[in-house]
């Protein structure tokens, strides 16, 4: 029985009641979709500032109009302590992925990033916690390793933040670790690394680079490499986020709980040949594509050099197996995009 099955039989034998904040994000909306088509009751919370309404449209259509009825959605903020309390009552799991994500939005706005990601998590602890949540499941990151230049990164060895960004990751666990043993709470934190996949935002100023990518090529420009292009990361796509979100939740072992884990391939690939391998996916559709070349930009404050996973920890007290390679998912994504730009 694979992973997927062995989830499905799982949720089906005893159906849940699931909280996904940032339900509008893409990683939040790939939650809500999984959740749906297991028949389970999903509530979706989202304030829209990075979240898309169209991303629930889709996830609408795509449930059809039977699974659609068995999900809530509210428009809130986590800044609003009432509104998550209410959103938590009756609730047994909570997946939070809520937060303004970038390291660049946090370098130029701080104060934001540490209301939504700081003040909001805090709320939304505070509200599992007088709701009863059975487990509280949240986004971490892996800019929490900061400075620390081993590979591949192990859960117990970070080094210092390099933003604004990573100080806020860091400290939702060390909430998360505080409220689990005062409060005896089931906490767990996911440590992804560069997620990617459909329904990622290609546009403005913090979009992530995979998509950014697309969507430049699509419109035959450059898209920029910032650096020289050998900077390199464990690129993750969304459905084994999806996975583990779920792994986590469905935990039984008492050594998997209250502790974080690395989501990831645990493969790195350079900058340079992810825009060769977007360049080539696209070509199979737009060959005149093949011609263009990347430019070079300055490398960006506050980002590392490389990143690599070791998931040995997620695969032993999770059962977490990837299901898609980066490879595999750039495939799912570009087809996805040149499908959304076909309409």
């Amino acid at each position: 029985m694979t992973v997927r099955e062995r989830i499905k039989a799982t949720l089906q034998a005893q159906p849940r009641k699931w909280l996904v904040t940032g339900a509008a994000g893409f990683i939040g909306s790939a939650l809500v979709e999984e959740l749906l088509q297991l028949n389970q009751e999903v509530v979706g919370m989202d304030n829209f500032i990075t979240g898309r309404r169209i991303n629930l449209e889709d996830v609408r259509r795509l449930v059809g109009p039977e699974r659609w009825g068995r999900f809530r959605f509210v428009e809130a903020d986590l800044r609003d302590l009432e509104a998550c309390k209410s959103l938590c009552s009756g609730v047994d799991y909570v997946l939070h992925q809520a937060a303004l994500g970038s390291v660049p939005r946090s370098l130029d706005d701080p104060i934001a990033t540490n209301q939504a990601n700081v003040d909001g998590f805090v709320h939304m602890l505070l509200a599992a916690r007088d709701g009863g949540v059975r487990r509280f499941v949240y986004a971490a990151s892996s800019s929490t390793y900061g400075d620390e230049p081993a590979l591949p990164k192990v859960e117990d060895r970070i080094g210092r933040p390099l933003s604004p960004y990573a100080v806020t990751k860091y400290v939702n666990e060390l909430y998360a670790d505080v409220f689990s043993r005062v409060y005896g709470m089931e906490t767990m934190g996911l440590r992804y690394f560069n997620v990617f996949g459909r329904r990622q935002d290609p546009q403005g100023a913090y979009a992530a680079v995979i998509p950014r990518w697309i969507e430049t090529l699509q419109r035959g420009e450059q898209p920029v490499i910032n650096g020289d292009g050998t900077t390199s990361r464990d690129f993750c796509y969304v459905d084994n986020a999806v996975q583990a979100n779920l792994l986590a939740a469905l935990a039984e072992r008492a050594e998997a709980l209250n502790t974080v884990y690395n989501v990831a391939c645990g493969r790195r690939t350079s900058l340079n040949d992810l825009f060769l391998t977007i360049r080539r996916r696209l070509g199979e559709y737009f060959p005149e594509l093949n011609r263009i070349e990347a430019r070079y930009g300055p490398f960006r404050k506050g980002d590392v050099l490389h990143s690599l996973a070791d998931i040995g920890k997620a695969e032993r007290l999770l059962g977490y197996a990837p299901e898609f390679s980066s490879d595999e998912g750039l495939k799912i994504t570009v087809d996805w995009f040149v499908q959304a730009a076909r309409g």
